[in-house]
């Protein structure tokens, strides 16, 4: 669904008779010249179909949680932010990098340290990046947004500032306080503002978002309001999508599937804010049921060496040891 237009979105999901949306994306059953109209990302359409998932699919977005598993096995949680561009340049292939990492990456060739790499010529640093980036951060301090946050912040550093940057603590906090095993979605979500400063664009709005899911019992109500107040941004913006992530929790008020396909069904930059949303949701929920894990076979592709066709039940286990380290 990434790149694809609203429109688009909902037209591919009622041909398929999968609106409000429920279940995998599909071409069974959708008109050719509804496919031709919109066409599925080229990269995914081959792994992320219905008809063709077989384990979990290498992306670029899947990389990062695996370099900061690494991150904190090698530097604990007192690396710096100089440490996250050294692993970057030893671990993480260059054309793996897109926005506002590919800058600081190319910036770190260039010589630059941080914080020069997230602010020398680059144009995407209120991006989403940093966001999609900090689930880890938020799975190793359980029950405490602050310390998420802060790791997060110091890793959002490398590439990221302002809204960028801000998403990127609020992500960490509130996956964090879902993972303390106390909180419900909203306390995760109430989590998360408390580490943005008040007054910043994002932070109004995932107010707006949270209060527009609070008030409309139909979801694409929510979405039709948030296009038409931050449809200006690009779509790749922190901003339009971490209010999407916020709505869509709210919305779906906890559940597992609910929460990932509202946020997918909004648009934007769908498969990172379905992975956040889904991060979030399951945590409150303590699973991930079965009709979603069962066809990721407990595999993961990457292009992080050493990680390639990795189970989830290890990553776990190893997010877990990093989580009960001092």
């Amino acid at each position: 669904m990434e790149k694809l237009p609203l429109e688009g979105i909902r037209a591919l999901a009622r041909a398929a008779g999968n609106w409000p949306l429920d279940d995998w994306f599909t071409a069974r059953g959708v008109p050719p010249d509804l496919l031709a109209a919109y066409p599925w990302n080229r990269r995914s359409a081959a792994t992320s179909l219905a008809e063709n998932v077989d384990g979990a699919p290498e992306d670029d977005d899947l990389d990062y949680p695996l370099l900061n598993l690494l991150l904190l096995r090698r530097h604990g949680r007192r690396f710096t932010t100089a440490d996250v561009g050294r692993l970057w340049l030893d671990e993480l292939p260059a054309g793996r990098t897109f926005t506002a990492e590919r800058i600081a990456y190319r910036n770190l060739l260039l010589g630059l340290e941080p914080p020069a790499t997230a602010t020398h010529h680059n144009p995407f640093r209120e991006w989403i990046g940093a966001l999609i980036r900090a689930d880890v951060h938020g799975w190793t301090n359980p029950g405490d947004p602050w310390a998420a946050a802060e790791q997060a912040g110091r890793d959002a550093a490398l590439s990221h500032t302002g809204n960028g940057l801000y998403a990127a603590l609020f992500a960490a906090a509130a996956i964090a306080e879902a993972a303390s095993g106390r909180a419900d979605v909203h306390g995760a979500l109430r989590a998360g503002l408390a580490v943005v400063p008040p007054g910043a664009r994002l932070a109004e709005a995932v107010r707006h978002a949270i209060r527009a899911a609070r008030e409309e019992r139909d979801f694409d109500r929510v979405v039709d309001r948030l296009h038409a107040r931050y449809g200006h941004y690009h779509w790749v913006h922190s901003v339009p999508n971490t209010a999407l992530v916020a709505a869509a929790l709210t919305h779906a008020d906890g559940d597992f599937t609910r929460s990932v396909c509202r946020a997918v069904s909004g648009g934007w930059d769908t498969d990172s804010n379905g992975a956040t949303a889904g991060s979030i949701a399951a945590l409150v929920a303590g699973r991930v049921p079965d009709r979603w894990a069962a066809p990721l076979k407990n595999r993961l592709g990457t292009t992080v060496a050493g990680f390639d066709g990795i189970g989830f039940d290890t990553l776990a286990q190893l997010t877990a040891q990093e989580a009960a380290r001092s």
